[in-house]
């Protein structure tokens, strides 16, 4: 199989990537056959997924506004995927033109288009890193020209933390985070829940475990220990959509039908 234009050809198109499932589900186009495949089996076992993945998009959006406003204005987003509309850099740089933005991911499709979608942006750059490799992340020469540790920063750990199986402890991870964040900063995460849908957690789960990153979802004391150390934001970890919707008529009348939890802590 020839590689599209817009990738190399040293990346895996044989295995499916959870940045190009994602992308699919947020009806991208970097994505490949192996990853549609996937995606297509989890929406006919879950038809509402595309949905879901919206609304944990949304959530980024108002965690970074929120964030801005309580001025913030460099972020280090962990796990970043695939750029879509409505990236953390036009959200934040929308209302601060100052902010920047370090993404990160393991894919190197989501590193390599990223990279394109920020050329000609000086106050935004993208680090190849595994989410647990914390110290070279922070260590890491794009990381330090934009970023300073002295100052308070948003993290944002939105939909990756149930990629993380428990036998790699996530809760030490984000303590490793915790210990890189000046006072001030603020933590934001989002994870897949079975709440609400627990019918679907084995069969979802099980189709994961093809990926390169099998899934763990979590109930929601278990997603609030992951905050552990941090002062959570009202109103705490909730369903994805009533963390500080946009209106009221933003809110859906059965939210746990989102199957997810986000919240927001601050480091003190």
């Amino acid at each position: 199989m020839e590689p599209p234009s817009w990738t190399s050809d040293d990346v895996d198109m044989e295995n499916p990537s959870i940045a190009r499932v994602y992308d699919y589900y947020l009806g991208g186009s970097h994505n490949f056959v192996v990853d549609r495949q996937m995606a297509r089996q989890a929406i006919e076992l879950w038809p509402e997924l595309p949905v879901i993945m919206q609304a944990n998009r949304a959530f980024l959006r108002r965690a970074v506004r929120y964030l801005v406003r309580a001025g913030v204005t460099q972020f280090l987003d962990i796990g970043s995927g695939i750029p879509t509309e409505g990236n953390v850099h036009e959200v934040a740089q929308a209302a601060a033109p100052e902010t920047r933005v370090v993404y990160v991911d393991i894919d190197p499709v989501a590193v390599q288009h990223s990279r394109d979608i920020l050329t000609g942006n000086p106050r935004a750059d993208v680090v190849q890193a595994d989410l647990r490799d914390v110290a070279a992340i922070f260590d890491d020469p794009r990381t330090r020209r934009l970023l300073d540790p002295t100052q308070p920063i948003g993290v944002l750990m939105v939909a990756i933390l149930h990629f993380v199986p428990n036998e790699a402890d996530p809760a030490s991870i984000v303590a490793q985070y915790r210990k890189m964040m000046a006072p001030g900063s603020y933590l934001a995460v989002s994870h897949a829940s079975h709440v609400g849908r627990p019918d679907q957690v084995g069969p979802l789960t099980d189709l994961y475990r093809h990926a390169a990153a099998p899934l763990t979802m979590r109930s929601r004391p278990e997603i609030e220990a992951l905050l552990g150390g941090f002062e959570l934001v009202a109103p705490g970890v909730v369903f994805m959509p009533l963390w500080h919707p946009d209106s009221p008529v933003d809110v859906d009348d059965h939210p746990e039908r989102f199957s997810g939890y986000a919240g927001v802590g601050r480091r003190e």
